[in-house]
């Protein structure tokens, strides 16, 4: 690979300039899209943290699931999960459930109010970007489409616990 001043010589040690302003620039999309997420989720009828939306949707993907399993999924620490599940619980998107077999073990599981608040937050999010692609052009949208898919399965196809800062 040659740098700007076409000599072998002009390497760096990380990733070409070209690749370097894409990734600010999906950087600064990440951004946006962050705020328009956010923006969405915080005007639905039930108002939810990121934590409270993210271990719903956790909790509703693997219904079921343990408080300690819970935490990890979540990163947080056990008593941050059991405090979480207690607010979730209050507002009543959230039910514990003692396992039939093992009375010291607990489910959890989201209840169909929780249900309909992820399912009006998906709604609204679905909106909101369908209302962005909507103002773009649309072969920048189709491209934007395209684009995306490519990045997916590039990141399928790279190794799960494998450094890439390093190209």
């Amino acid at each position: 690979m040659t740098g700007p001043s076409g000599s072998a010589d002009d390497r760096s040690d990380g990733p070409p300039e070209g690749l370097m302003a894409l990734a600010v620039s999906m950087a600064d999309a990440v951004e946006g899209l962050t705020t328009l997420w956010s923006v969405a989720a915080q005007g639905a009828r039930v108002r939810l943290s990121p934590h409270q939306l993210r271990a719903l949707q956790i909790m509703e993907a693997e219904p079921g699931l343990n408080l300690t399993a819970l935490a990890v999924r979540t990163d947080v620490g056990l008593p941050a999960a059991s405090r979480l599940c207690d607010r979730l619980e209050a507002a009543g998107l959230l039910e514990r459930e003692l396992h039939p077999r093992n009375r010291r073990a607990v489910r959890l599981h989201v209840t169909r109010q929780g249900r309909q608040a992820l399912a009006e937050v998906a709604g609204r999010r679905a909106r909101r970007l369908a209302a962005a692609l909507g103002a773009m052009e649309p072969p920048e949208a189709e491209a934007l489409g395209r684009g995306l898919r490519g990045f997916l399965a590039a990141l399928d196809g790279m190794t799960g616990g494998e450094d890439t800062t390093d190209f």
